[in-house]
């Protein structure tokens, strides 16, 4: 597998190689050799209509969002032809719209991401227990519209992890002790039960 990311920046000649290598199979340099590509799945994407796809998922509401997203995804094909020369597009087998992240699926990752912090704290344990509010507020606040759920890693190791091993180290949570994870004034708040 081969994935070439935000292919729209790549010089021009990385069009003209990927079409050789999609029409030969193979690929052959300068100094004669070969690589063969017959068994391969290349993978590129792009942010080619980033902002239309922002703006139009905020007009979804539940019930008019299939709508909408064939109404986007016809206007992003649009977008990737006026980009994307033909003879290279044509050879492309499938086109896959990633929407974005959605509050229920942020909600999603962090329950995970915190499950993993949960299981790590068991192993001294620590039982952690978070509440709906604080759930919600870290994947508000760990989600960036430009970089999706990926600060939200460092947001719950800034607000969760790294203030449990601080209260580890204080002598405030240890062995056999249940810290909750809540919501007060829109920060988070770590208490020993």
């Amino acid at each position: 597998v081969v994935l070439l990311d935000e292919i729209e920046k790549a010089h021009p000649d990385v069009f003209n190689i990927l079409l050789q290598i999609i029409a030969d199979g193979r690929l052959t340099d300068s100094n004669g050799r070969t690589v063969n590509f017959q068994n391969t799945i290349i993978i590129t994407t792009s942010n080619i209509g980033a902002q239309l796809i922002q703006s139009e998922m905020e007009r979804i509401d539940g019930e008019a969002s299939e709508a909408v997203l064939a109404g986007l995804q016809e206007k992003l094909f649009q977008l990737l032809k006026q980009q994307v020369r033909p003879e290279f597009l044509n050879r492309i087998d499938e086109v896959i719209l990633f929407t974005p992240l959605t509050q229920e699926n942020l909600r999603k990752i962090v329950t995970i991401q915190f499950n993993l912090i949960k299981a790590m704290a068991a192993r001294q344990r620590i039982t952690l227990e978070i509440t709906d509010e604080a759930l919600m507020w870290l994947a508000r606040t760990g989600f960036d519209p430009a970089f999706g759920a990926r600060p939200l890693k460092r947001v719950m190791q800034r607000q969760i992890t790294n203030r449990l091993s601080e209260m580890i180290l204080a002598g405030q949570a240890g062995e056999d002790d249940t810290v909750e994870i809540s919501l007060e004034n829109d920060a988070i708040v770590m208490k020993k039960r």
